[in-house]
């Protein structure tokens, strides 16, 4: 019987060890007295047991559970007179066993719990002054340690359940190795359920070096027979552990009566089993679950009694935390979900794995209590001898950042140096360094920052511990303590297998769709507000209405309350103000820095350190999830999930995570406008992209870099905004030499920038990278020498650029009566290399083609060598040595309007009595920078287009220009209805001065048929194209006698009228045409009359000559339409080729079109015959070798294709291109070459010739 004991107030920081004698004797005369079952084991050893703690200061008792020791070995201690001078500290692993163990102790003393015996669990204690045994968890006691180091309020500890070997148990052993030699007071017993003692006491060496004394104490008190009946496959080929389950329980009913336990991995499996054995077995068998989410209640059910027969299933807390009364049978499914730390993941893994020999010996060990029993094991004999024989220590499997945590804050030294019983893998200790480091409690020495030192004075786990602690920061406390409560106990939002759909849909108001924590807070408002208004009947109606543990929620608001007077210990206040989504965030974010993710485009998010997860399909954001997120865990089952998420900023992070940051700076570079040297900057936080390409002041980072950049891109290269006269000097300077260059086509003038670097490098002292800084310094330098930065011709020059005058190189060229801007620029490959003529758009058709062919002097020598070059061979070679003939060319013939190939192809017959065809030069051949580069600009200067095929820019821009110019000149100069010359002088240009400006325009004759007007055009092929027609009709106005007497008398007209109508047209029609081409044969001879004078001598020689030229076009003519109408009937012989038929056909249209006597000049008419008697040639060789003709046309065909898509481009703008039409008769001879070699062509030509001629007008 216990006596009572006088109330005693013992201060925190007193030990007991220094209480005065009169106290320590007061309680030694109110030491309970216990007594001891005579049925449990341990009471058989209570003597042994004694002994060897009054003898040893450390005493290892191995019993397995059942054995009475965990109530027993606190008596034991009692009745030799521990506890006198400071508690008999009990620990247990779990609450509930040491609420229950304090329970039962209590009981046999027959004394009031929290008088003699009492408990303390987290944020519970229930001991008093009076109480001799304290009951707690391993946690608490760990705890203790950072206020009472030597532990002095204990004389005795008793550390239950070692072989469990969790965190905190390895934590004690290790701490107690290092503080029993300062105690020599102090007793130790460690009790193991396993037969692995042995490793306790070589942790606990004695005095002499022998290991510490075992005592070993049977629990189990009858035989158990081992069972082997692994499951089989079913006809799918899988395995059933639930049909198993039925089978071994079937197996034990045909046995004596007594109650099965059914280990199973997990609460999932436990609900699967139960329904697959309530579907099976009559209804009087009552099936319960045990596992550790169970409420108090349901647990208590386990050990009441009961009558008929039992099944329990359970979880491993049944293994040795709990004693189950009444088993005689147990069904070892041989699994357990464990707990495991992946280091690579950096997240905790619940996974399903093999129990070890130990467990399943624990599990057998069960049905030995009341009599004999049996236990069946759901696998194979040989699968258990190959089990490891004791499960991994908690710590080779875990975290260490919180054992670290307290272990610094308790200056225990290095955790790689503490007496652990199984020192953790070198790979445990750095992720928890890691994640300390992460939470910012350590620095990169592994020392505790102020942070980690805040930390340690909150016994929390250090994740909710850094964020309580940033909620203060953020004044957010109200908010954050609710939310850390959360997370610190077990979701109380019940999900029944049943009932998902109802939980589901119950659990919405609760949902938040931006952030999972902010659902926490919702749940806890909804129960505050039932809490103050209903009973508590009510409530528990209300949580299960809501599929809510009320136990749970009970949990959650006590732990609530003891976070909140911790803060306020700590003299911390709550907000007063509700805090934003970015401030309660922002503090939750301190603690979840690792489980951040950004989401991928295949819906995953990449995690830290490159792990990907997926939002948990049980979250709010699951279906519309933002692009950055964090997590209060990530659990990996099918796959790794993420649990409790909200969406974040990334800006968060900077902030946030600052200390783990890694920046990276690159492409250094000089900018302008702030005058010094920026960088772009790339952000990753454990490998995610927080920001990237961020500009930044580059120069403070690297200022040596920073500088080299400033002298080389600000001052070499002239990137400086700046007035300073050193600059504008020496850029005047670099630009005129540069300009040599480029006119040269020699990029070996000016001397390489590093000349020039040197020399800057050598006079600006070190330290100056930005603008600012460096005129502060040349201010002050040029006070002393004016000149000291001052560059010199002479040493900027490779040599002189002789023969690079302005004469050779000029800045314009005259044409129309008005200057064009030249610039040069030495680039090859690129679009302005050579030379670049700017042209105003109202100018643009007044610019001669033909004279831009000549470019400039300094370049026409190359271009006229290179053309030269590009003749046949035959022909080049008369021409002599090329330079030569190329510089005799230059000095001797001034640049004209005349096409250069036609002046250099003149040249040639007066001087070396050489006949070039023009179509024999292949100006294609020629580099970009012998052709003139074109820019057109409007009237503000904006170009408006660039190439160097100027008749391609006037196609685009030509018809914009003519507007433009006859805005403003035709008003001023036209005249209309003449009969005769009678407005004096032609000229070739007239200036229309419109204002300040003068325009040149090019007047011409327009056909009106009984008269002609005068007009004035902007460009000189438009007024020839239009003053030939009007230029004829005056001609035939003064000549309509010679015109009349020739329509009638053309020979063989009748026929031809005959055959002319195949093309469509009649008589009338093919007279007129006659009459017009005779006309321009006859009085329209280059050059054109100018004035009356010319005209009329003109007239008068027409006059004579009109009727021969007449006679012989028309017999031309006759030939023509003869070989037409012969290939006609030809054509109708081949109908079996239809490609080639439909080819014949659209070239003929193209050569007779009903107009084609007019419109065809008549040097090309003359060729006609030839190109129809090749047609005729081409289709008698067709049945003959068709495949040859398919080849030609495939050869000819893309060539015909490119130029037909061009012409009708150009032909619907009303453009022409002497260029385009050259090559459309080019093509012809083609034609003749590739079927009808025969005949011959008048120059060389070929396929490849015509290709290169076409790229030529690309340019």
């Amino acid at each position: 019987m216990s006596r009572s004991v006088s109330p005693i107030r013992l201060r925190p920081d007193r030990p007991r060890s220094g209480l005065p004698p009169e106290v320590v004797e007061a309680r030694r005369a109110n030491l309970p007295r216990p007594t001891f079952p005579e049925e449990l084991p341990v009471s058989a050893k209570r003597e042994e047991i004694a002994r060897a703690i009054q003898e040893h200061q450390v005493v290892i008792v191995c019993g397995e559970t059942g054995s009475g020791k965990t109530t027993q070995l606190p008596k034991i201690c009692l009745s030799i007179g521990r506890g006198v001078h400071g508690y008999i500290g009990h620990t247990q692993p779990r609450r509930l066993a040491a609420r229950a163990t304090a329970g039962r102790i209590a009981q046999e003393l027959q004394s009031e719990l929290g008088q003699a015996v009492g408990y303390k669990i987290r944020f519970n204690d229930r001991t008093s002054p009076s109480s001799y045994i304290k009951l707690m968890t391993d946690g608490i006691l760990l705890a203790e340690t950072q206020t009472d180091p030597e532990l002095r309020s204990y004389d005795t500890i008793i550390i239950d359940e070692a072989h469990e070997r969790s965190l905190n148990i390895d934590f004690l052993l290790g701490y107690l190795k290092q503080l029993l030699p300062r105690r020599p007071d102090l007793k130790l017993i460690v009790t193991s359920a396993t037969l692995d003692a042995d490793r306790f006491a070589r942790h606990f060496p004695q005095p002499n070096g022998e290991p510490a004394p075992v005592i070993e104490v049977s629990g189990r008190l009858y035989p158990v027979e081992i069972r082997y009946r692994p499951p089989q496959e079913n006809e799918d080929g899988e395995i059933d552990i639930n049909e198993a389950i039925v089978d071994a329980v079937d197996e034990l009913a045909r046995l004596d009566p007594g109650d099965v336990l059914v280990f199973l991995p997990g609460e999932r499996e436990i609900r699967e089993a139960a329904e697959a054995l309530r579907k099976h077995h009559p209804p009087h068998t009552e099936i319960l679950p045990l596992y550790a989410r169970l409420s108090a209640a349901e647990q208590e059910r386990v050990f009441k009694p009961h009558g008929g027969r039992r099944i329990v299933l359970a979880t491993n807390v049944a293994e040795t935390s709990l004693t189950v009364p009444g088993i005689r049978y147990v069904v070892d499914t041989g699994l357990a979900r464990i707990k495991r730390y992946s280091y690579r993941n950096k997240v905790e893994q619940l996974r399903i794995e093999p129990i070890a020999q130990s467990a399943a010996r624990q599990r057998a060990g069960r049905c030995g209590r009341v009599a004999a029993g049996v236990c069946i094991r759901l696998y194979e004999e040989e699968d258990y001898n190959k089990r490891p024989a004791y499960t991994d220590p908690e710590v080779l499997r875990s975290s260490l950042a919180g054992v670290i945590l307290r272990m610094k804050a308790l200056r225990l030294g290095a955790v790689e140096h503490f007496p652990f019983i199984d020192p953790p893998a070198p790979k445990a200790v750095n992720d928890g360094y890691a994640l300390l480091q992460e939470l910012g409690a350590v620095d990169e020495a592994r020392e505790l920052t102020e942070v980690g030192r805040q930390l340690a004075r909150l016994p929390l786990d250090p994740r909710i511990a850094r964020m309580v602690l940033a909620a203060r920061e953020e004044q957010c406390l109200a908010e954050v303590l609710v939310i850390a409560a959360a997370l610190s106990v077990q979701d109380p939002r019940e999900r029944p297998a049943e009932r998902t759909q109802a939980a589901d849909e119950a659990h919405k108001k609760f949902t938040d769709e931006k952030s999972d924590f902010l659902g926490y807070l919702k749940l806890w408002k909804f129960f505050e507000e039932a809490l103050h208004h209903h009973s508590n009947r009510k409530l528990h109606r209300l949580c299960r209405e809501h599929y809510l543990s009320y136990i749970r929620m009970r949990e959650w608001r006590d732990v609530y309350t003891q976070l909140k007077e911790l803060v306020g210990e700590q003299g911390w206040r709550l907000n007063d103000k509700p805090a934003t989504y970015a401030q309660i965030h922002r503090a939750l974010l301190t603690g979840l820095l690792g489980n951040i993710g950004l989401k991928q485009e295949d819906g995953h998010y990449l995690g830290a350190r490159g792990i990907k997860f997926h939002i948990h399909p049980g979250s709010a954001l699951a279906r519309k999830s933002p692009r950055w997120v964090m997590a209060a865990e990530l659990t990996e089952t099918t796959r790794l999930y993420a649990r409790v998420v909200a969406g974040i900023e990334p800006e968060w992070l900077e902030s946030v995570g600052a200390h783990l940051i890694k920046r990276h700076q690159y492409e250094p570079h000089w900018e302008k406008k702030p005058a010094h040297v920026a960088a772009f900057e790339r952000a990753t936080l454990y490998g995610l992209p927080v920001y990237t390409n961020r500009r930044i002041h580059y120069g403070p980072l690297d200022p040596e870099e920073s500088r080299r950049i400033f002298i080389r891109q600000a001052l070499v290269e002239g990137d400086y905004d700046s007035r300073a006269p050193f600059f504008l000097h020496n850029r005047k300077l670099i630009a005129e030499i540069e300009a040599l260059e480029h006119k040269s086509r020699r990029p070996d003038v000016l001397v390489d920038d590093e000349l020039i670097y040197a020399f800057y490098d050598s006079l600006i002292p070190p330290g100056i990278h930005n603008g600012a800084a460096f005129d502060a310094w040349r201010k002050e330098a040029e006070a002393k020498n004016p000149k000291l930065l001052f560059l010199k011709r002479e040493d900027l020059m490779r040599h002189e650029a002789a023969g690079i005058t302005t004469a050779q190189f000029p800045h314009h060229i005259e044409m129309a009566g008005r200057r064009f801007a030249l610039e040069y620029l030495h680039d090859p490959g690129g679009p302005r290399d050579g030379v670049t003529m700017t042209i105003p758009l109202i100018a643009l058709n007044q610019i001669s083609a033909a004279r831009c062919e000549w470019l400039v002097p300094g370049l026409l020598k190359e271009k006229v060598a290179l053309l030269a070059k590009s003749l046949p061979q035959k022909l080049r070679h008369r021409l002599g040595p090329l330079q030569e003939f190329a510089a005799e060319f230059v000095e001797r013939v001034e640049p004209s309007d005349m096409p250069l190939a036609e002046a250099i192809a003149r040249y040639a017959r007066s001087e070396r009595q050489l006949v070039i065809p023009l179509e024999a030069f292949r100006p294609e051949t020629l580099p970009p920078h012998l052709s003139m580069n074109f820019r057109v600009i409007d009237e503000h200067g904006r170009q408006l287009a660039m190439g160097r095929n100027l008749a391609a820019l006037r196609a685009e821009l030509g018809h914009k220009a003519g507007e433009q110019f006859a805005a403003v000149a035709q008003p001023k100069a036209a005249l209309e209805g003449l009969t005769e010359w009678s407005f004096g002088e032609l000229d070739e240009v007239m200036e229309i001065r419109s204002g300040s400006q003068t325009l040149i325009g090019y007047p011409a004759l327009v056909d009106e048929g009984d008269s002609v007007s005068l007009q004035v055009y902007d460009a000189p092929d438009k007024a020839r194209a239009v003053h030939r027609a009007g230029l004829r009709r005056l001609f035939m106005l003064q000549l309509k006698e010679q015109a009349k007497y020739l329509e009638k008398n053309f020979t063989g007209l009748q026929t031809m009228a005959l055959q002319y109508a195949a093309l469509g047209g009649d008589a009338a029609e093919l007279k007129r045409q006659l009459l017009a081409a005779a006309f321009d044969r006859a009085c329209m001879a280059e050059p054109l009359p100018v004035n009356r004078e010319q005209f009329e001598q003109r007239r008068d020689e027409g006059r004579t000559r009109l009727n021969l030229i007449g006679q012989e076009l028309a017999r031309l003519v006759g030939v023509i339409l003869t070989e037409y109408q012969a290939v006609t009937k030809k054509l109708q012989t081949v109908k079996g080729f239809p490609e080639v038929v439909r080819d014949i056909q659209e070239q003929l249209a193209r050569l007779l079109p009903k107009n084609f006597i007019e419109a065809t000049p008549y040097d090309r008419l003359q060729h006609f015959p030839r190109y129809l008697k090749a047609i005729a040639l081409r289709l008698d060789k067709l049945r003959a070798d068709p495949s040859r003709d398919a080849r030609a046309m495939a050869e000819y065909a893309p060539l015909q294709a490119q130029w037909l898509r061009e012409e009708a481009k150009r032909r619907k703008q009303g453009e022409t291109d002497p260029q385009l039409e050259q090559f459309r008769w080019m093509l012809e001879e083609l034609r003749v070459q590739l079927y009808a070699q025969e005949l011959r062509t008048p120059a060389p030509v070929s396929v490849k010739r015509l290709q290169k001629f076409w790229e030529s007008l690309r340019r």
